[in-house]
């Protein structure tokens, strides 16, 4: 019996025919979107951070495993070798890129590595410089303790720029040439000083472009340095300031050094003056500078080796402490310490001079003494000081009191030379050991004797010239029958004495010449080289 009225409804068509859920107000599903769309956003920026972050690593993986297939394990430095590449692989590099501003400095301090040349590369020398950023230099320096187990001591220094061994020259004119000449059209005084690693200089100036002609540098009524004999020669283009260049550089002492068998051996100064009519406008000085003496070359058995390494570093102090001067402003430069820095005077005493000092570096391991040479005293410069954060890990540390520059004190008395001599040595003092100071004092009392014994045989000479003359005027006038016996005799006297007075004189000088020479020889015997710094002695003892 069926039942009309009433059906029956599977449970899938009960659900079927079940009310749906209300639906959300519109602005709380529009709400939901945006926060999704947000999230998204931050969700992309995080997975781009990350693909950054894996490339990076991959680089960096790429770079070290590069690295790890140019490791040579036959070199008799591998164990230093590894203690490089793994210290590198720890750093961020930042290097320097025309993308960065060319910052104005009233005093620039740049450094430049080379790559290894063909030489070190076929002794299998190592590089020991790392350029992380653009201004940080570090030196990884190989130390051995006393149980002969090898370390690295990783010394950094900060400039204000740092170029590496890919650096152009084009980039390097950037960013110290290129702001001087633009100060020389805008302001008037500019001066870029290009130092190496080793050489050695001269007591006096040459010019070079007059056949080494003999100069003097003396001041006027007036205080202004002048140049005596200096000639100059005027340019229309540059081939021809290449060209006198080229004459200047051709004509340059060099010498055999312990590092280099072809050194430069002199200071090489080239002025370019900008005139305006009979007016100056500007001046730019190019200085390239021979490099700082080791004690090794100092104390050999060449007298002439000597007596130049102790007149370049001479002037190197004398120059560095002139820099610092300008740079902090002080009353007074001790510019009559040498004949560079009186040269150069003009550069340290104008208000709109500016300087810039390009330290040029070898990469090797056989250089790194050098090295840390020439760094230490670009850095005194300036001294700026370094931020750890900038170049990652780092061991050891910066000695800024650890040059082997000779910087010794010269003369006594009360000239104004004797006296800015006197003041570098005040000014560094603590860097100067008494073998050194000896040293210097035998020098500088040689160098004068030298130049006032030179003088005083050019006047003897002439003084003979007139005495022979005078011989030969007694001589004939007793060829006449009847001359004056009186008068000649008592000519005669008078030519004897005068001539004996001032012989005897110059004999005297010429022995004190001769013992001052013979002292400067014992006190070269005496010079310690090289001084152990107080982190090296510490080293010695903790093995």
């Amino acid at each position: 019996m069926l039942d009309i009225g009433t059906t029956k409804t599977r449970p899938s068509q009960q659900m079927e025919q079940a009310p749906s859920a209300p639906a959300p107000p519109p602005i709380q599903h529009q709400t939901l979107q945006q926060n999704a769309r947000k999230k998204s956003n931050c969700v992309k920026e995080v997975e781009k951070l990350q693909e950054k972050r894996e490339r990076r690593r991959m680089q960096q993986q790429e770079l070290k495993e590069k690295r790890a297939q140019d490791v040579d394990a036959s070199n008799p430095n591998y164990e230093i070798m590894c203690m490089i590449r793994d210290f590198r692989a720890s750093l961020d590099y930042r290097p320097l890129t025309n993308a960065h501003m060319i910052e104005e400095h009233s005093i620039c301090v740049c450094v430049r590595a080379r790559p290894l040349n063909k030489k070190e590369m076929s002794l299998k020398d190592l590089n020991v410089i790392t350029i992380p950023s653009k201004d940080v230099v570090m030196v990884h320096e190989p130390k051995q303790k006393v149980d002969l187990t090898r370390y690295l001591e990783n010394q950094t220094f900060r400039f204000d720029y740092a170029f590496n061994d890919t650096t152009t020259n084009e980039m390097v004119y950037s960013f110290t040439a290129r702001p001087l000449v633009e100060t020389i059209f805008k302001r008037g005084m500019a001066t870029c000083f290009a130092y190496g690693q080793t050489g050695s200089g001269k007591t006096h100036v040459f010019d070079l472009l007059n056949r080494k002609a003999k100069l003097r540098v003396l001041e006027d009524g007036k205080q202004q340095v002048q140049v005596v004999g200096l000639q100059e020669r005027e340019v229309h283009c540059t081939e021809d300031v290449l060209k006198l260049i080229e004459m200047g550089n051709s004509c340059r002492t060099s010498g055999q050094t312990s590092v280099n068998a072809h050194s430069s051996r002199s200071h090489a100064v080239f002025q370019i003056i900008l005139r305006r009519g009979s007016k100056m406008h500007g001046k730019f000085s190019l200085i390239d500078l021979a490099g700082n003496e080791r004690g090794a070359d100092t104390s050999s058995a060449d007298r002439q080796t000597r007596l130049e390494g102790a007149e370049i570093n001479k002037s190197l102090l004398a120059l560095k402490e002139c820099i610092r001067t300008l740079g902090r402003n002080k009353p007074h430069t001790p510019f009559r310490a040498s004949k560079l820095t009186q040269v150069l005077r003009d550069s340290f005493i104008g208000e709109n001079s500016r300087t810039c000092m390009i330290a040029t570096i070898s990469p090797g391991m056989a250089s790194c003494e050098n090295t840390l040479n020439t760094l230490r005293y670009a850095n005194r410069v300036k001294e700026l000081t370094i931020n750890p954060g900038a170049v990652g890990r780092t061991s050891g540390g910066l000695q800024v009191n650890q040059l082997d520059v000779l910087e010794p004190q010269w003369g006594v008395g009360s000239s104004p030379q004797r006296d800015d001599l006197k003041l570098l040595c005040e000014q560094n003092e603590e860097e100067v050991s008494p073998q050194l100071l000896t040293f210097h004092e035998a020098v500088s009392q040689m160098v004068e004797m030298e130049e006032q014994v030179l003088e005083d045989h050019k006047a003897v000479f002439q003084e003979s010239i007139h005495w022979l003359e005078n011989m030969k005027i007694l001589i004939e006038m007793t060829e006449e029958v009847d001359y004056d016996v009186d008068s000649y005799a008592i000519h005669l006297g008078q030519i004897l004495d005068q001539e004996i007075e001032i012989l005897a004189e110059f004999r005297d000088k010429a022995k004190a010449f001769r013992s001052a020479l013979q002292e400067e020889e014992q006190a070269s015997k005496q010079i310690n080289p090289k001084r152990l710094s107080n982190n090296s002695k510490k080293d010695e003892k903790s093995g």
